[in-house]
């Protein structure tokens, strides 16, 4: 999938955060986005999965103007064509790992045989098969990542968009997670977008953009 922003501005009451966003990004590249704490990151990744709308500007997706849909339009793209992952996971935890990884399909309305062949397969994929009927408060931080990341590529989305997705683990689960993410997004064509702290995880991404000011520059 390509994403095409322009222009892209929010603003909060006595704070503007964004101010004139430009990215494109073509579908298998993965973009990493840093900046200090409070610069607007958070809310740039809101818009662009469009849990957020923008107070003037474009996103468009594949030539797709989706900057202005109605909450259920909206809705229904996001579960059917873009993917989250989360610093703080955001599993439900009275529910099973492939409970979890299905909540995409279910939300989308999707055929539930062909969503449990592809959570088994990404499950194999990120060596989680052997958890599969387990409960998500019995995994560590790590294989709980996993699950996110397999419930963020079920629906084979077009765009990935990776908030400190590494945040909450040990530098050498974070390495491996990361690997497993950029391997499977690329797999699958996505693009990515990856907003990071930290210069190690960056490092890994095809293209560096800082958000500075309200904009995003090299």
């Amino acid at each position: 999938m390509r994403l095409a922003v322009t222009g892209l501005c929010k603003s909060y009451p006595g704070l503007t955060v964004l101010s004139g966003v430009d990215l494109s990004l073509a579908a298998g590249e993965v973009v990493a986005i840093r900046g200090a704490s409070g610069t607007g990151k958070s809310t740039l990744l809101h818009c662009l999965g469009l849990l957020d709308r923008p107070d003037s500007g474009s996103i468009r997706l594949d030539g797709e103007e989706v900057t202005g849909l109605k909450p259920g339009v909206a809705a229904t793209l996001r579960a059917k064509r873009l993917g989250f992952v989360f610093q703080a996971f955001h599993l439900l935890p009275e529910f099973s790992v492939t409970e979890n990884v299905l909540m995409p399909a279910r939300a989308a309305g999707t055929s539930l045989p062909a969503a449990r062949a592809r959570a088994a397969e990404l499950l194999q994929r990120t060596g989680l098969s052997g958890r599969a009927t387990a409960s998500v408060t019995t995994l560590s931080g790590g294989e709980r990542q996993r699950v996110a990341l397999c419930r963020a590529l079920l629906m084979k989305p077009g765009l990935l968009l990776a908030d400190e997705p590494t945040g909450n683990l040990d530098p050498v689960t974070a390495g491996t997670v990361l690997d497993e993410l950029v391997s499977l997004a690329k797999q699958d064509g996505a693009a990515v977008v990856l907003v990071t702290h930290d210069p190690t995880v960056a490092a890994r991404a095809d293209r560096r953009l800082e958000l500075l000011g309200g904009r995003l520059c090299e």
